[in-house]
């Protein structure tokens, strides 16, 4: 059973990436964040599985699009995939620097978007007062950012 402190960490963490998310949907207006529904769409478009629907956060327009207006993808449409990662830290010059983790799942439709022409990248979000901030980085130039990688695996038992 998870402890008190384990859900208050969660809690605090879903809050930085919920504040970092209207950060970036307030500082770019061709972002879309898309619910559970339409991002289940966005793949069965591309012809990916749908158990990667938790793999994105946003979907970047080539033309703006208003905080209430349901995606419609035109025909031939170009997108992007995007997926937030924020951290409160000072980083003055993002990416540099930036600590994060990230799945299996969302290096796997990266690879699965890039290979059907459609771009997945990482937003790097700051949202410390003094470097509040985001920067792109392609799944495809990533490893040239990385200055270390580990993997950990988490494991549930029966």
């Amino acid at each position: 059973m998870a402890s008190s402190k384990s859900y208050t960490i969660t809690l605090k963490n879903n809050r930085t990436e919920r504040d970092a998310l209207d950060l970036m949907l307030h500082s770019d207006p061709l972002l879309h964040e898309p619910d559970s529904a339409g991002r289940k769409a966005l793949l069965e478009h591309l012809g990916i599985d749908g158990r990667f629907s938790r793999a994105f956060d946003m979907v970047r327009l080539k033309r703006a699009v208003t905080g209430d207006e349901k995606l419609v993808l035109q025909e031939g449409e170009e997108f992007e995939l995007v997926e937030i990662k924020s951290t409160k830290k000072f980083l003055p010059d993002l990416p540099s620097k930036f600590f994060f983790g990230a799945t299996e799942n969302e290096f796997e439709l990266g690879r699965q978007a890039t290979e059907k022409g459609v771009r997945y990248c990482f937003a790097f979000v700051s949202l410390h007062p003094d470097s509040e901030g985001h920067a792109y980085v392609d799944i495809v130039d990533l490893d040239d950012w990385i200055r270390a990688k580990r993997i950990q695996y988490q494991i549930n038992l029966k």
